[in-house]
């Protein structure tokens, strides 16, 4: 759902806004997920994100990015890893993309379980190290994160001091 009347920001600021618009929307079964990236992809997400044109201080995911925000909140149930790249203002994830799911089972035996998610950690950061490096998401994504989904319920975010 949008995070605003113009739909621009695909990020809300925080848990709560999340929780509001989820509530305004009065469709059941929508939940309010987190994603957060491990502190040592940052660099190069941002770095993809600024090659991309985008400004990281301009607020939304790459603002939060920079700094350094912490995750996952206080109450959320984790949920598992999604292989996850930005072009172009968006992100896509590896089954958006045609074919990447099977290309990267075969070539490093990592496959979606639970919810479609990778449940281990170094399983997904595996999968996407290799995915950057076969190229298979040219031309859309060139670098590929693992991404930690989730659920948040009534979960507050936290900023590192």
């Amino acid at each position: 759902m949008p995070v605003d009347p113009s739909g621009w920001d695909d990020w809300f600021a925080g848990p709560q806004e999340a929780e509001i618009a989820r509530d305004r929307a009065g469709k059941p079964g929508l939940h309010v997920l987190g994603v957060g990236f491990a502190a040592a992809d940052v660099p190069g997400l941002l770095a993809d994100i600024a090659d991309g044109g985008w400004d990281t201080s301009a607020g939304s995911l790459p603002e939060r990015l920079a700094r350094h925000e912490r995750f996952p909140s206080p109450g959320g149930r984790r949920l598992g890893f999604e292989l996850v790249g930005f072009d172009s203002g968006c992100w896509h994830t590896w089954t958006c993309l045609g074919g990447l799911v099977a290309d990267v089972h075969r070539a490093t035996g990592v496959q979606p379980g639970r919810w479609g998610l990778i449940q281990d950690e170094q399983d997904a950061r595996r999968a996407a190290q290799w995915l950057t490096e076969s190229g298979l998401g040219d031309p859309k994504v060139f670098v590929w994160a693992a991404a930690l989904l989730t659920d948040v319920a009534g979960a507050t975010l936290q900023t590192e001091e």
